[in-house]
């Protein structure tokens, strides 16, 4: 579960990030007032730390089994 959100706030990001070098629009500032506004600078951290988590995603092994396949052998 852990992985999913870190992911979907790493998606984000990346997607903000774009918008600021595709368009310069910071959707993250525009949202939740400005730059400097605690709520973009706490948006900022977490997406960084979602980041930071996601090199972890590199790292792992690739076999990962999920619920559905591990029925289907029983």
């Amino acid at each position: 579960m852990l992985d999913k959100i870190a992911l979907t706030l790493a998606i984000i990001g990346g997607l903000n990030w774009g918008s600021i070098g595709i368009f310069q629009f910071d959707l993250v500032a525009f949202i939740c007032g400005g730059q400097t506004g605690i709520v973009s600078r706490i948006i900022y951290i977490l997406v960084g730390l979602a980041a930071i988590w996601c090199i972890s995603l590199l790292f792992r092994d690739n076999e990962i089994e999920d619920d559905t396949s591990i029925n289907s052998h029983a």
